[in-house]
Order: C-alpha cells, then structure tokens, then sequence
C-alpha cells in the first residue's frame, strides 16, 4: 500500500489500523498513523469511563455525559483526520494532535 492508501485504512477501524502497521508505507503515512492510534486509544479509555461511571448512582451520571461528548468530539476528530488523509495533508488535529506515540 502506498502512503495515502496507508493513511486512510489507518482511520477506517482498529483492523484496519493493524492492517496499515503491517503491510502499509509505514514511514510515509507515519503522521496519519499516530493520529488514528491517538483517536482510538482515547476512544478505549472514554468508553471504560463512562461504563465504570454507570455503576456509580449520581456522580456516574456526570461522568457518563462527559464521557458521551468526548466521544462525539473524538468522532469529529476522527472524521477530520480521515478528510485529511484523503488530501494527503498532515494537519495535526485540535487537542491531540501533539501526542506522539509512534516514532
């Protein structure tokens, strides 16, 4: 796979993202790459929040709304980092666009 092919299955699920550490252009879509890991691990974390926050009776509430808009906010996130993939642009995305965790 080619780097802008690469980037996009990188966004599309967690296989997909397996599949583009694998066998992609690992070095060339590197950036889209990061960011799609970045947005799934939040992902993984928001949503062991909010089920940990349904067990908790008024606070858990609170917890779960929270929990739910950063899931939407991560939804757009993710929308905006697969738009930029298809352009091949590497535009760090707003809040987590800094973390790095693949070198």
């Amino acid at each position: 796979m080619n780097k802008k092919v690469t980037g996009i299955v990188g966004y599309i699920t967690w296989i997909g993202l397996i599949i583009a550490l694998c066998a992609g252009d690992k070095e060339g879509a590197k950036f889209h790459l990061n960011q799609s890991l970045v947005i799934w691990l939040a992902e993984i974390v928001v949503g062991l929040i909010a089920a940990v926050g349904g067990y908790i009776p008024v606070v858990g509430l609170i917890i779960s709304l929270i929990a739910g808009i950063c899931q939407l906010v991560l939804a757009v996130f993710w929308v905006m980092g697969l738009i930029n993939a298809i352009k091949e642009e590497e535009k760090p995305l707003p809040i987590i666009g800094g973390i790095q965790i693949l070198k």
